[in-house]
């Protein structure tokens, strides 16, 4: 199993999706920019990443130079031809895009609490039996 890793930056490029073989296999690939913690403008970064089968459609919802967070696993495979050395092929795997700065919107547990606690009527503690 392949560690969880996410990546910020701006989307450079947009790929459509594509249908390989038979079966009907998607793959759509896209590049951003990093801008994470570390990057130097004057060294710019650009990855690219890909979104396979049903999370082609995530990057229906963005357009490029918008900043994101992406969530990806890395993979990779050997493959050799007879006769030839072999190679290795890298893949960013990505399952999840959020526009930068979209922290989650639940509220925090404790403001929750304190509402309710507001608006609940004040009961008498004495049980009557």
């Amino acid at each position: 199993m392949s560690k969880n890793f996410e990546a910020q930056g701006i989307i450079h490029s947009i790929d459509e999706t594509r249908s390989y073989g038979a079966n009907g296999f998607t793959k759509r690939e896209f590049v951003i920019k990093l801008t994470g913690d570390g990057e130097k403008p004057e060294y710019p970064n650009y990855v690219a990443l890909e979104l396979l089968k049903d999370k082609c459609a995530l990057m229906d919802a963005y357009r490029v130079g918008e900043e994101v967070v992406v969530h990806f696993n890395l993979s990779g495979r050997l493959w050799a031809k007879p006769g030839n050395p072999e190679k290795c092929f890298t893949s960013l795997q990505a399952w999840r895009i959020e526009r930068a700065g979209a922290e989650g919107s639940a509220p925090s547990a404790g403001g929750d609490y304190d509402q309710f606690a507001q608006t609940m009527p004040n009961y008498d503690d004495d049980v009557p039996f």
